[in-house]
């Protein structure tokens, strides 16, 4: 695949001009294991950074998005100061950025097909346009589950290793990646050198693995059952739910630069040609949907991340979160939906491992006014297995950049 097209010279960063790196886009080659498509030869996207220097030993990192927005978007937005990936690699790593199918520019099986989307959410984003009417999934089982993305993440993984002749992988994950690479880690800690999850989304009671067992599925795959939330392969959300969902986190003045909805959604657009082709049309422009794959994850809870001392002590681990996110920290009475990231330190067993809660700052840290401490608190992870001298506990980060201890 030849190298993208990248946004030029240089950028300011922090008050300093930065070198761009021009990215050099790979596909990965892959045999399925969804049910969708199981065995037939795939490509998966990945995007590369690469900031090592000359007579350097090469870092690799690899940067995976969560439930919906795709890589990209997410990990290298293209405007002003706000890609993470640029600014890993400009730190001197070698920066890998990967889509799982069903997301961004990996393959999308059965998701061309608008009758495959929820159908709960097709009469507010398809009709009319796609659809005339609702209509049933032709496709009624859900698409990815946890085996095939962890499988999909351990080739890219050794693709890694292989091509870079690296050991280990930095992991950088954001949202519901926490479930993949969770996981991953716990099943392969010699692969991986560091873990660093941004607003991870940990169900303490989550779906537990088929018992007598680690890591195997609960259930046949795929799941038959039209009639529940895994009877179809495709979600679908619109650019007034992003809007929606992100201003109830807004509590500090200029939180989000002016604008960014705008700039978030046209920078998911360019990774969907098929949904920024469905949804309203305002004066004959579609404005667009945001299409992600449907998974069915288990093997993330209270009772697997203590699994063999690994999480803490074989592979350090920094969660970070935003003080206003009410996605990543979600009580609830069901177990599906209560999330909680000090759950999930508190079930990591060793003591390598930190949390800290960003103040002004939400669930779309990414994009919002505080990116600039997650790049720093990342590049200073990467090199030192701590953050400004902090190895290990809980602490808040305010908005003049002082730390508090946490009870």
């Amino acid at each position: 695949m030849a190298p993208a097209a990248w946004p030029g010279p240089s950028r300011r960063i922090g008050g300093r001009t930065m070198p761009n790196i021009p990215p050099q886009d790979h596909a990965v080659p892959h045999v399925s294991t969804i049910p969708a498509n199981r065995n037939e030869h795939v490509d998966l996207f990945v995007r590369e950074y690469d900031g090592t220097r000359p007579h350097h030993d090469p870092e690799a990192v690899l940067m995976l998005h969560g439930r919906s927005v795709p890589a990209l978007a997410g990990f290298d937005l293209q405007h002003g100061r706000y890609s993470w990936a640029q600014d890993l690699a400009q730190a001197g790593y070698d920066v890998f950025v990967m889509d799982l199918q069903g997301s961004g520019l990996s393959p999308r099986p059965e998701m061309d097909n608008p009758c495959n989307a929820n159908p709960a959410q097709q009469n507010a984003a398809l009709v009319p346009n796609p659809l005339v009417a609702a209509c049933p999934p032709a496709y009624p089982k859900q698409l990815g589950n946890s085996q095939s993305e962890w499988d999909e993440l351990d080739t890219v993984v050794e693709f890694i290793r292989k091509s870079r002749n690296v050991p280990q992988v930095a992991f950088v994950g954001w949202s519901a990646a926490s479930f993949v690479m969770g996981p991953y880690v716990l099943q392969h800690p010699s692969k991986v050198s560091s873990l660093l999850f941004l607003a991870p989304i940990f169900p303490p009671r989550g779906n537990a693995s088929k018992a007598g067992t680690r890591f195997d599925a609960p259930h046949p795959l795929p799941l038959s059952t039209p009639a529940s939330q895994f009877g179809f392969p495709m979600n679908l959300t619109m650019k007034a739910d992003l809007t929606r969902v992100w201003d109830v986190e807004l509590k500090c003045p200029d939180q989000r630069e002016n604008g960014m909805v705008d700039v978030v959604w046209s920078a998911i657009m360019d990774n969907d040609a098929i949904g920024k082709t469905w949804g309203p049309v305002h004066s004959g422009v579609p404005e667009g949907v945001l299409r992600f794959r449907n998974s069915f994850w288990w093997g993330w809870n209270d009772t697997t991340v203590p699994f063999d001392q690994t999480l803490g002590t074989v592979v350090p681990v920094l969660l970070i979160y935003g003080e206003s996110d009410t996605q990543a920290n979600h009580p609830s009475t069901d177990p599906r939906t209560d999330f909680s990231v000090p759950a999930l330190y508190a079930a990591i067993p060793g003591a390598d491992k930190l949390m800290i809660e960003v103040a002004c700052a939400g669930h779309q840290m990414p994009w919002e006014s505080r990116v600039e401490d997650l790049h720093h608190m990342a590049r200073e992870w990467f090199k030192h297995t701590a953050v400004d001298g902090l190895k290990s506990g809980s602490y808040a980060l305010d908005a003049n950049g002082n730390y508090t201890a946490l009870p």
